[in-house]
C-alpha cells in the first residue's frame, strides 16, 4: 500500500515521503495515529497545501525533545526497592517507575519513551537505560537501584 508520511517514522521515512508499506501496518497503525495518509491524487494535493505547517510542527517537536534530552542526558536516577540478600528485587522496576522518577526531576517522560531491551530491572546496581524522546533524539541515563536497607 502506498502512503504519504505526515511525520517522521523510524525505519520508514520522513515528512512527505511516499513509501510503500504493508497494508496492515498502514491501516492499523500509521493512518489511525495520524502519521500517514493514503497516497491518492486528492491527498497529495491536500498534503502539499499543509506541508509547511507540518514541517514547522515537526521542527518544534524536535526542539522540545532535544531540550528535554539535554536536561536528562547523563542523569543518575536513584531508586529504592526491597531486595533479598543476593541482590534480587522483590518485584521489579519497569518503564512506569522510571518515567515517574524522571518526572520528579522536572522533565516529563512518557512510559512509551523508556526503552528496557532486557525487560524490567530485577537486580540491585547500576543499569543503563535509553530514553527514546523523538525519532532523532535518544538519551542515555543510569538507573541506580538500591536496597531499602541501604538507603536508610
Amino acid at each position: 500500500m502506498e502512503i504519504i508520511l505526515l511525520e517522521k517514522v523510524d525505519n520508514v521515512g520522513g515528512i512527505g515521503d511516499r513509501v510503500k508499506v504493508k497494508s496492515g501496518y498502514a491501516r492499523n497503525f500509521l493512518i489511525p495515529h495520524g502519521k500517514a495518509t493514503l497516497a491518492t491524487a486528492e491527498n497529495v494535493a491536500k498534503f502539499e497545501k499543509v506541508r509547511v505547517d507540518l514541517e514547522k510542527k515537526a521542527a518544534a517537536e524536535l526542539a522540545a525533545a532535544r531540550e528535554r534530552g539535554d536536561k536528562l542526558e547523563g542523569q543518575v536516577l536513584r531508586m529504592t526497592a526491597a531486595a533479598g540478600s543476593e541482590g534480587k528485587l522483590f518485584g521489579s522496576i519497569g518503564t512506569l517507575d522510571i518515567a515517574d522518577a524522571c518526572a520528579t526531576l522536572g522533565v516529563p517522560v512518557e512510559r512509551s519513551e523508556v526503552r528496557l531491551p532486557d525487560g524490567p530491572l530485577r537486580m540491585l546496581g547500576e543499569h543503563p537505560v535509553e530514553l527514546h524522546l523523538h525519532a532523532d533524539v535518544n538519551v542515555h541515563i543510569t538507573v541506580l537501584v538500591e536496597s531499602v536497607d541501604q538507603a536508610e
